[in-house]
C-alpha cells in the first residue's frame, strides 16, 4: 500500500481534477467531455457552493487520485447519505490502496458527523472490477436502479 497523503482539494488542484474527470468519463462510459465545462464544474465544487467536497490523494506531492462526495437528504432516515462521485486513481497507481485510503478517509469524516447515515456510490453494471473493490470495502447493492432524464440545455 502506498504511503499517500489525503487532503481537501483546493482551487490549485482544479486542472488535475478536471483531467481525471475527463479520463474517468472516457474510461468508464466512452464519453468525451468538454474540458472547459468540466473545469468550470470542478471550480464550483471546490468552492463548496454545490454541497460537495473533493479530496485528493498525493504521493510524493503528486495528485494520484481523487474522490468527491455529494450530500443527499433522506427523510426516511432523518439523515444524509454521502454519495461517492468522480472517483479516479491514475492508472500507474491503481491496485495499490489509493482508493481504499480515499474511501476510508471520507468514511471517517462521515462517521464523525452524526447527520450522516450511510455512503452510496454509482457503478457501471459492466464494471466487475470496480464492483469487486466496492464489495471488499463493505458496499452492497441496495435493490435500487438509478434512472435519469437529461434536460435539453
Amino acid at each position: 500500500m502506498l504511503n499517500i497523503h489525503i487532503d481537501r482539494a483546493t482551487p490549485e488542484d482544479c486542472d488535475i481534477i478536471a483531467d481525471f474527470n475527463i479520463q474517468l468519463a472516457l474510461e468508464t462510459e466512452s464519453k468525451h467531455l468538454d474540458r472547459e465545462l468540466v473545469r468550470t464544474g470542478v471550480l464550483e465544487s471546490l468552492g463548496d457552493v454545490r454541497g460537495c467536497q473533493y479530496y485528493v490523494a498525493r504521493y510524493q506531492n503528486t495528485v494520484v487520485g481523487q474522490i468527491m462526495f455529494t450530500r443527499e437528504w433522506s427523510d426516511w432516515r432523518n439523515g444524509e447519505f454521502w454519495w461517492f462521485q468522480s472517483v479516479y486513481v491514475s492508472p500507474d497507481y491503481r491496485r495499490q490502496g489509493v482508493f481504499q485510503q480515499l474511501s476510508q478517509h471520507v468514511q471517517s469524516l462521515a462517521e464523525s458527523n452524526p447527520d450522516v447515515v450511510g455512503l452510496r456510490l454509482y457503478v457501471e453494471l459492466e464494471n466487475e472490477r470496480a464492483q469487486s473493490t466496492y464489495r471488499q470495502l463493505g458496499f452492497c447493492f441496495p435493490g435500487y436502479h438509478v434512472m435519469e432524464k437529461m434536460l435539453d440545455r
